[in-house]
């Protein structure tokens, strides 16, 4: 697989690498198809026993495109019609339960900035590695929209008082800090052979048992899950074509502050 998502193999691991230096790996419908694809694919692979996630050029994931929803910002939807946003985020949605229900142990290698829906994929890992430049946020409030598709998986990874604070908030974590708080599992100079020593590690549990017992793991969580994942396609959309959105967005491009935080 090529283009914006890389897809390399040895033996029986996986590297699918977000590649798109020019937007820091944004999320585009492109790059959110080709990691259901790899997932779809990787399910039914009995022969792969680890999936290693990680960025490119300096970069894990800059979170959703926003380009993607120019035309859509601040503008109201037109009675009667079904709103087009609600589907394409609804996509991101099931892209995270995919990943979550990988029967592979899923380890992201976090250098750079993780934004976002960036965010998100991280919060989807078995086991997460970031060099000490790496960064976490979800700045979403501070664009008036809503980190919709996120807030189950953050939530599950951080517990309601970590996760309020970070969606809320919007404040930048830095790779330590995020180890403190249990976001990250190790903070590593040099990512690939910290990210070969935890394999070499885990490869001592047997595949078929570690395929059941994430399937229980994912059980216990899909159900609200899946009942989110539509209610928040929802939210995000009518969060995204409200004032709000569109003055955010603004002060966002205009490298100012927003009406509200004036």
């Amino acid at each position: 697989m090529t283009g914006k998502l890389q897809v390399t193999r040895s033996g029986e691991t996986e590297h699918w690498t977000l590649h798109d230096p020019t937007t820091r790996n944004a999320l585009t419908g492109e790059l959110v198809d080709a990691l259901v694809q790899a997932c779809e694919r990787a399910a039914q692979d009995k022969a792969l026993r680890f999936v290693v996630l990680q960025g490119s050029g300096g970069a894990f994931c800059a979170g959703g495109s926003l380009g993607g929803f120019a035309q859509s910002i601040g503008q109201a939807l037109p009675v009667g019609e079904t709103d087009p946003l609600i589907a394409m985020n609804a996509g991101f949605g099931n892209l995270l339960n995919a990943l979550c229900a990988l029967p592979q142990m899923l380890l992201v290698a976090v250098d750079g900035p993780a934004m976002g829906g960036g965010l998100g994929l991280v919060c989807c890992g078995d086991f997460v590695l970031a060099t000490p430049s790496a960064v976490f946020a979800t700045p979403e409030v501070t664009l008036g929209i809503v980190p919709a598709q996120i807030a189950p998986f953050v939530h599950r990874r951080l517990g309601d008082r970590l996760a309020r604070q970070m969606m809320l908030s919007a404040e930048k974590y830095s790779a330590q800090q995020a180890l403190t708080l249990g976001l990250v599992d190790q903070v590593a100079d040099d990512l690939p052979p910290a990210v070969a020593q935890q394999i070499a590690m885990l490869r001592r549990a047997a595949p078929g048992a570690v395929a059941y017992t994430k399937a229980l793991l994912h059980m216990l969580n899909q159900a609200p899950a899946q009942d989110l994942t539509a209610q928040a396609a929802i939210k995000f959309a009518a969060s995204l074509r409200s004032a709000e959105a569109a003055e955010g967005l603004a002060a966002f491009a205009g490298k100012r502050k927003p009406g509200w935080a004036a």
